[in-house]
């Protein structure tokens, strides 16, 4: 039998792996040269591509020199080892990157599919199989590590297909399954939604698919307990404390100045609608890619609106600035 091809995806271009490792082209391309720390998978024309395990390669490599290890002790060593160090540099800034969810797309219609919206792709480690159902179970079984999820596309989906769904993804130790059909009976579907296996018509939503890699994302970082949306979703942290912006608040603005105390108000404000929406419910895919845009947009406007707080407040004193706003001033630089 043909050696199946696993494809990765996402695939980073050097410019990219730069701006996400903050690390310059130039080295990237000197510790490819002299270490082997290069892009791992190459195009059909030949062009080297970084895969997204190798972006968190590097970025972990990129912590530990950053915090004065040298690149020739840390070139060979491998993810767990970098993580390890890492953690014993006690930089509470040094996180180490979180897994990214697993996720094995089969089938050569949704391949060509992904191949044209790679951005669905971001937040995931993903590799495309080229085949067709019937031939999955045999070429891939053994051959593959369980995937967090995996994603079936087929034209027809019968009551033969949906069996062939549920022992392929019981084969390759699959978390969760999910297919991407084009025809298929309403019985069919809801009988597989019924033992687990999630159903959605080609081509997918990619809200949907957004919602079912953070359901990955759940499932694999949590066994116990809750996580709220604000741990899923990267948002930009807080600049400024509650105790900062009281007092930002009792700043007195002059006639012709810019009201420190409604930027103030209006930081709290959207601060308080972040918490909401990250401790909110949601019962269906829909609400969850909405009320996870919604967050980050919030988090968004409020990081800007703490920026132009941090401004009007630090800009130098006018004719009618108030005492008490040269106060409030040092009270925020001291709290910082």
């Amino acid at each position: 039998m043909k050696k199946v091809v696993l494809e990765p995806r996402p695939l980073y271009a050097i410019g990219t792996i730069a701006r996400l490792t903050g690390l310059k082209p130039d080295t990237l391309r000197i510790w490819e040269r002299r270490y082997g720390l290069g892009a791992s998978h190459r195009s059909g024309t030949g062009r080297r591509q970084y895969t997204q395990t190798d972006l968190e390669h590097l970025q972990l490599v990129a912590k530990l020199v950053g915090s004065g290890v040298r690149i020739g002790e840390i070139s060979s060593c491998d993810r767990k080892t970098l993580e390890i160090m890492l953690g014993r540099t006690g930089d509470a800034s040094a996180d180490i990157p979180a897994d990214k969810p697993a996720v094995l797309f089969l089938g050569p219609g949704l391949c060509d599919w992904l191949d044209d919206h790679q951005g669905c792709l971001s937040h995931v480690n993903a590799h495309l199989a080229r085949l067709p159902l019937a031939e999955a179970k045999a070429a891939l079984s053994g051959e593959v590590l369980p995937p967090d999820l995996l994603v079936i596309g087929c034209d027809t989906l019968s009551s033969a297909q949906a069996r062939q769904v549920e022992e392929l993804a019981e084969a390759l130790s699959a978390s969760r399954a999910l297919v991407i059909y084009q025809d298929a009976s309403e019985r069919t579907v809801k009988a597989l939604q019924e033992r687990g296996v999630g159903a959605a018509v080609f081509p997918p939503d990619p809200g949907f698919l957004a919602f079912e890699f953070s359901r990955c994302t759940v499932e694999k970082v949590t066994r116990e307990g809750t996580l709220d949306l604000g741990e899923l979703v990267n948002n930009r942290p807080r600049q400024m404390s509650q105790d900062q912006l009281t007092a930002a608040s009792a700043v007195q603005a002059g006639p012709d100045q810019i009201g420190a105390a409604q930027l103030a108000d209006l930081v709290a404000g959207l601060a308080s609608l972040e918490a909401e929406l990250a401790q909110g419910e949601v019962h269906n895919w829909s609400d969850a890619a909405t009320r996870a845009c919604t967050y980050a947009y919030a988090g968004q406007a409020r990081w800007l609106m703490e920026r132009a707080l941090q401004l009007v407040l630090s800009a130098p004193a006018g004719q009618t600035r108030e005492s008490g706003e040269d106060l409030a001033a040092g009270r925020l630089h001291d709290a910082a």
